[in-house]
């Protein structure tokens, strides 16, 4: 298992995520300041945001639109991610 995989997911109000990757970090992804467009605009629905889950290691939504879990890790732990979105 690569240690940017989310393993564990909290939907948190305001468009942030709380994730916990394979290797044990922990943080909030804040999606606040994204603007929702194009495949990402039903996220902007907060009760659609709340839909979100894990599937394979990846945060995903009900109509196929994932979030890049190397870049959520990056955001969380600071680095950069090693892999690009």
């Amino acid at each position: 298992m690569v240690k940017w995989h989310v393993r564990k997911l909290r939907v948190l109000s305001g468009h942030r995520l709380d994730v916990e990757f394979a290797d044990g970090l922990r943080g909030v992804v804040d999606m606040s300041g994204d603007s929702f467009s194009g495949v990402f605009e039903p996220l902007a629905d907060e009760a659609y945001f709340q839909l979100a889950s894990i599937t394979d290691g990846v945060v995903v939504w009900p109509n196929g639109v994932d979030i890049a879990p190397d870049a959520m890790y990056a955001e969380v732990s600071g680095n950069s991610p090693e892999v690009s979105r």
